[in-house]
């Protein structure tokens, strides 16, 4: 597959959390008609309360597009053309994933590209800081990406689509470097491997079998 030099505007994308969610009023409208009804009610209030639970599951993730080219496949007869996505997805509370999706328009795959981000998430451990516990090293290809924790208030000192990782990970003062390649799929997926192998003091002391102690000094 060759990819093309054409990039399309990522502010024209609508992302999955910019569908209005439906009105509790008309919901509880619902719901006393169904209890009206009878036996039905019960299995109606149900599935309206599953409805606000998943959407309120869905509110808590941030999706952004890092990038979106067109791309073409040379098949038998000629070219088939399609677009490229990727996006990182976050609930900046410690969870981040980064997703690729393609089809045969901008916002399908964006959505493919979201989706494969929430089956590929990692755990990110942050300090009462915001921070990172310790420094870390990811590569991916040709990319190598450093992270190390900073002091309160430094901010996310990052660039490109790793900062867009560390962002939506919910990390607020951490200082980053790219090393090696530019592209941007290899710099978000260094960051996520230098965020993936990230381990607390605690987890590290029990790793090792000593105290917590004996890790400070």
């Amino acid at each position: 597959m060759t990819e093309t030099n054409d990039q399309v505007q990522s502010n024209d994308i609508p992302a999955a959390s910019d569908v209005p969610a439906a009105a509790e009023g008309q919901q509880d409208r619902r719901a006393g008609r169904a209890e009206g009804r009878g036996g039905d009610s019960r299995r109606g209030g149900g599935r309206g309360r599953d409805n606000r639970r998943g959407q309120e599951r869905d509110s808590e993730w941030q999706e952004r597009v890092v990038q979106i080219r067109r791309v073409s496949k040379t098949v038998k007869g000629g070219k088939k053309m399609s677009f490229r996505a990727i996006v990182v997805v976050g609930n900046e509370k410690g969870q981040v994933g980064v997703g690729v999706g393609k089809a045969g328009d901008v916002i399908g795959a964006v959505r493919k590209g979201v989706a494969d981000g929430k089956k590929h998430l990692v755990k990110v451990p942050l300090t009462r800081h915001s921070s990172i516990p310790t420094l870390s090293n990811g590569r991916d290809g040709a990319a190598s990406v450093l992270i190390r924790p900073a002091a309160p208030g430094t901010g996310v000192i990052a660039g490109g689509s790793i900062r867009t990782v560390l962002e939506l990970a919910g990390i607020k003062n951490v200082l980053a470097k790219r090393l090696g390649s530019k592209t941007p799929l290899n710099n978000a997926r260094a960051a996520m491997e230098a965020l993936a192998g990230l381990r607390t003091h605690k987890e590290t002391a029990k790793e090792r079998g000593i105290s917590l102690e004996q890790i400070y000094s």
